[in-house]
């Protein structure tokens, strides 16, 4: 089996970041949109974001940089791990997409979807568990508290496509 090294050079370009409302950055999201059908190539994609993030994480605490979570979006799951600077955590909490993001567009799944409209859905929700937008429970709310990610999202707000590496990091 040949085994690949991602080599990873700033500046990083980051899908979604949530930041709580101080704007620190809390999350780090990549979306992906996966058209395989087999599960193996659907893992092999999962798991290279993951590898993605690993290293985004690690070259932003070489930075003395820590973001506290990540999470991968699929069609099929949102998952969230912990970083403590050094370990990505195992998966902390996986969530079905669709089950989530029905909520914000109740035709979900009906249609073919693109990267940035699922972009768009993460982020409206994301917006929702930080301040309360469209519902005053937001879908999976409690799953996001028991992890201690929804009082760092309190108050807070998103941005798509930013690039790490420059003036915007936020250091402690």
């Amino acid at each position: 089996m040949q085994t690949e090294t991602l080599e990873v050079e700033l500046p990083i370009e980051a899908d979604i970041i949530a930041l709580d409302k101080d704007d620190r950055i809390v999350v780090l999201i990549e979306v992906k949109i996966n058209q395989a059908k087999e599960k193996a190539a659907k893992q092999r994609i999962t798991d290279r974001a993951l590898e993605q993030i690993k290293h985004f994480l690690s070259k932003l605490s070489e930075k003395k940089v820590v973001i506290p979570y990540a999470m991968i979006v699929t069609l099929e799951n949102i998952i969230v791990f912990k970083w403590d600077g050094t370990v990505l955590s195992e998966a902390v909490l996986s969530l079905k997409t669709a089950e989530i993001l029905h909520y914000y567009d109740s035709k979900l799944g009906d249609q073919r979807i693109f990267e940035p409209y699922l972009t768009r859905l993460i982020e409206a929700w994301l917006r929702d568990l930080a301040y309360n937008w469209k519902s005053e429970i937001p879908p999976a709310a409690e799953q996001i508290a028991a992890i201690g990610l929804l009082p760092l999202l309190a108050g807070g707000t998103t941005k798509l496509r930013v690039k790490f590496g420059g003036d915007f990091i936020y250091r402690n």
